[in-house]
């Protein structure tokens, strides 16, 4: 099982909604650069999320990237830089939803998954329960294409109807 390099905001939000412990059982390895690390213990991120960083994870391992210095990635925050070049380097697909970022790492061929994508793996394994985890989504700043959210709601209610069948 490959690793994956996170950002911070789909940890950020998958520890809100209670849904981060998926993570190692889709990716195995999670892979976060320092300045991911600082923003998710910073004193203006939520109180569960500092305290779930600050907890010991067997899974989650802090890796500088070898480069530090990219003058393409200079428009995006230090842990969207430090993820990107991260992900560029170990070969491994990327945990992220800002827009920008995501453009810039998939114009370098990193596979990008967003939040939702982790959610929906997570569902289509039948390890949660979609339509919940996405109303726990609206109780946080979280924000995607409602039309997005439905479409995947409809593809979950197909699965589950075929399973059922």
């Amino acid at each position: 099982m490959q690793a994956i390099v996170a950002d911070t905001t789909p940890v950020n939000y998958l520890a809100l909604i209670q849904a981060v412990e998926f993570l190692p059982q889709l990716y195995g390895r999670v892979l976060i650069p320092p300045a991911v690390k600082a923003e998710l213990s910073d004193q203006h991120a939520p109180n569960e999320v500092r305290e779930w960083i600050l907890r010991t994870h067997s899974w989650l391992h802090v890796i500088s990237p070898e480069t530090s210095v990219d003058l393409a990635l200079s428009q995006l925050d230090l842990g969207e830089r430090e993820a990107i070049l991260l992900a560029s380097e170990t070969q491994a697909p990327l945990l992220m939803d800002e827009r920008d970022g995501t453009a810039e790492a998939r114009a370098r061929g990193i596979k990008v998954i967003g939040t939702l994508g982790v959610l929906d793996a997570a569902a289509t394994r039948g390890w949660l329960d979609l339509p919940l985890m996405f109303e726990r989504l609206r109780e946080t700043s979280f924000r995607s294409p409602l039309r997005l959210m439905a479409a995947m709601l409809e593809q979950n209610a197909a699965r589950k109807r075929e399973t059922n069948d």
